[in-house]
């Protein structure tokens, strides 16, 4: 029923407990699970080519598939898997992340009241920027119920047939923005809105990320956010640009 979409980039040494934290939902079987491995520029880690190669061994023997890119597509390579999935759901999730045993039916749940894009970490931009903003989700406000946001990351879940939008029209940027053209892209040619479902404090199993068990790795040597000087500024472009195209945004920010 759901067909789950990790990657890989600098990060081999979160892949094991992904993939782990996948199989414990119960809702996944192992030849449902895609990683898409990115090129690393330059000479890669000696420890990390090794990680990985253990962690392919292992599992694709239990019918993992994996696909190996000789270029780097940053963060949009991983979005042409789902139009070769044949499962009607789709869960991906970014390299820093370790979901709770119940997420995935918590996204489940949350589909079948209403079609959408979902998230684990959401944002609600303020003005015509992605800065300043408010996050919603496990990294953020916790929310009760579901909340309605202008793009989702860390975590997606959509259906498979969703997956078409991305590719549309030309994105505002191949460097980066990946989460806001998704959501830009599925309410202009579907009519879809983006939300975060429950991230209730008593009740983490059911959130996107468990903070317990990713060892912060979103803050580590090799968290994007951190290492590339105009991380916000293109963000900022991406969200400006998005919107004089008529992206209708949760404040109702206009141009």
């Amino acid at each position: 029923m759901i067909s789950v979409i990790l990657n890989v980039y600098k990060r081999p040494y979160t892949l094991e407990s992904q993939i782990e934290a996948v199989l414990a939902t119960g809702l996944v079987l192992p030849e449902d699970i895609h990683i898409w491995v990115n090129k690393v520029e330059g000479e890669s880690d000696m420890e990390d080519s090794l990680t990985l190669m253990k962690v392919i061994a292992e599992y694709m023997s239990k019918g993992v598939k994996f696909y190996h890119c000789s270029h780097n597509t940053k963060f949009w390579g991983r979005f042409t898997l789902p139009l070769l999935c044949k499962t009607p759901y789709i869960a991906m999730f970014d390299d820093d992340v370790v979901c709770g045993k119940d997420w995935l039916r918590n996204c489940m749940n949350c589909i079948n009241e209403e079609d959408g894009i979902l998230g684990g970490s959401g944002i609600i931009v303020h003005n015509k920027a992605y800065r300043p903003n408010t996050v919603v989700g496990w990294n953020g406000q916790h929310n009760d119920g579901k909340t309605y946001v202008d793009l989702v990351g860390h975590a997606w879940f959509f259906k498979q047939e969703t997956a078409k939008v991305m590719w549309m029209e030309k994105p505002p940027s191949w460097d980066n923005g990946e989460d806001m053209f998704f959501s830009y892209a599925a309410q202009k040619y579907m009519g879809l809105k983006t939300y975060v479902p429950a991230h209730n404090p008593n009740d983490i199993e059911s959130w996107s990320n468990v903070p317990a068990r990713d060892n912060n790795w979103g803050y580590d040597k090799n968290a994007h956010s951190l290492t590339h000087s105009n991380h916000i500024g293109l963000r900022n472009s991406i969200v400006s640009q998005l919107i004089d195209k008529d992206w209708q945004t949760v404040k109702k920010v206009r141009k």
